[in-house]
């Protein structure tokens, strides 16, 4: 393996590969779940190079498996096997269409799989595959999924070994802020058919044509300065829409002059637009461009955080990712929205959608602002209740001290996750002074998780922020020690704050 790779590897990248393989002894088919244009390209490749015997590589369209390939012999310098077609060249790791190894025999022929967007590991023609690989590790990458999808993921795989929230890249800075804005054209959605969980394509097509050359100037009004590409339903819209933008242009997997209508916008300035129908939200990418249109309206999150994810990546003079939305009026269906990104709780994704219709706003920030509100109603509510004479903290106070509002969010996925808590895990969480009974596995993993993280980056027990807390402090991000000297300095005043010279 290339050791010199790993130093280059992002913090996250190196907790995931670590995640993967501390998981992979317990698990044999798990979940990597990384956003889009977080490098998940380079973890996987990273452990296709680590891994003993044959490693296939899987993917379902030209670009990624082209993508995965290329990308590997740049970081190794080694070209992978291809399996694709005519070509059959197997080496010790190899890059495969499921299109063709499907319709093939290749019982135990890998020891490894990773299969790129597992979110498609679910369907006849990959389940074929690996069934023909049981004794084999299978690693699925996936970018951020809804809780639907990861119900559906989980009639294959056991579990997730690792994964990093869109909130947390762009918060670490590597991925660019977003900012939403929300044109107040009502777009109905009433009559709109459902198939197969989502909005049919068709019959979105029939409802958006005649909102078109409203929706052309909205774009031309919130986005020239912009660099802008628009996700139509239907290739007939997506062509009509160019028509009506000056300059715009249009692409389809059919388009002759595909490859340099892709490198004009890869090129091209801010006024730039480029629509297309659902061609580009895999396998595509163009850091430059800082505006995304969503007029293919969707239930899957995972399929909306493809398309937004087109311009999350970091760029020069960039400086945020706009998303335009429309009001669509749906009754029957939630459809997902530029909040949907950042949080899956409804009543956050409501209100700051809210707030978009009236101005344009930093995404993360409405959500964190949202957040603490319902935070702090339920911090007065938890202070109604009695408290507990046990010096042990119960979970549903634990995410009051550690402002965590994914804890309060919780839902089990995974069958495993339902099961309550071991022993084990019991005991581990009451060393951490949270009392851990009647909880589920899943839970109680959660909020391990959450605990180690704290005690790796050296940051105040659950036990110190519960003490200070009580005498008037926030210690939230402090270290341990900074919790520690203060505990000590208020024990030697007999716990009179006011004895202390702060």
């Amino acid at each position: 393996m290339n050791r010199h790779l790993i130093k280059e590897l992002r913090p996250y990248q190196k907790e995931a590969i670590d995640a993967i393989y501390a998981h992979w002894d317990e698990w044999l088919r798990e979940l990597l779940v990384l956003p889009t244009g977080c490098g998940k390209t380079v973890v996987f490749n990273t452990i296709a190079n680590r891994q003993q015997g044959k490693t296939l590589i899987l993917a379902h369209r030209d670009e990624l498996i082209e993508q995965a390939r290329d990308k590997y012999a740049a970081m190794f310098g080694e070209l992978p096997g291809k399996i694709k077609a005519s070509e059959n060249d197997i080496k010790r790791v190899t890059v495969g269409s499921i299109q063709t190894m499907s319709r093939r025999n290749y019982e135990n022929a890998f020891d490894t799989v990773i299969i790129d967007e597992a979110h498609h590991a679910v369907s006849p023609s990959y389940q074929n595959l690996l069934g023909q690989l049981p004794n084999a590790k299978v690693l699925g990458v996936t970018a951020t999924p809804d809780r639907g999808d990861k119900k559906s993921l989980a009639q294959y795989f056991e579990g997730i070994a690792y994964e990093y929230s869109l909130k947390n890249a762009i918060r670490d800075g590597y991925l660019c802020e977003i900012s939403a804005r929300t044109v107040p054209l009502e777009i109905d959605m009433s009559s709109v058919k459902v198939s197969l969980g989502d909005f049919e394509v068709n019959s979105i097509a029939e409802t958006l044509e005649p909102y078109l050359p409203q929706i052309a100037e909205a774009i031309q009004l919130h986005a020239s300065a912009r660099k802008t590409v628009v996700f139509c339903p239907l290739i007939s819209i997506a062509r009509e829409l160019a028509l009506m933008i000056p300059g715009a242009r249009e692409v389809n997997g059919q388009s002759p002059d595909r490859k340099d209508t892709l490198e004009w916008f890869d090129q091209a300035g801010p006024g730039a637009v480029l629509c297309n129908a659902m061609l580009l939200t895999e396998g595509w990418d163009c850091p430059s461009c800082d505006c995304v249109v969503v007029l293919r309206p969707t239930k899957i999150r995972s399929l909306y955080c493809q398309m937004i994810g087109r311009g999350t990546r970091l760029s020069p003079g960039k400086t945020n990712l706009l998303i335009l939305d429309f009001l669509w009026l749906c009754r029957k269906h939630n459809l997902c929205k530029p909040a949907s990104l950042i949080s899956d709780n409804q009543t956050d994704i409501d209100e700051v959608t809210t707030v978009s219709e009236e101005e344009e706003i930093d995404l993360l920030d409405a959500i964190t602002d949202a957040e603490e509100a319902r935070r702090s109603a339920l911090a007065k509510e938890l202070a109604r209740q009695t408290r507990k004479k046990s010096q042990l903290i119960n979970p549903l106070e634990l995410f009051s001290l550690l402002d965590d509002v994914g804890l309060a969010d919780y839902e089990p996925t995974f069958k495993w996750e339902e099961a309550e808590a071991s022993q084990k895990q019991i005991d581990a969480l009451q060393k951490f002074g949270i009392d851990a009974e009647g909880i589920s596995k899943g839970y109680a993993s959660a909020i391990m998780d959450r605990l180690i993280s704290r005690s790796r980056n050296d940051l105040a027990t659950v036990k110190q922020i519960n003490c200070l807390r009580k005498h008037g402090y926030d210690p939230i991000d402090w270290t341990f020690e900074q919790a520690s000297k203060k505990i000590s300095a208020l024990a030697a005043v007999g716990w009179k704050r006011w004895k202390l010279h702060e």
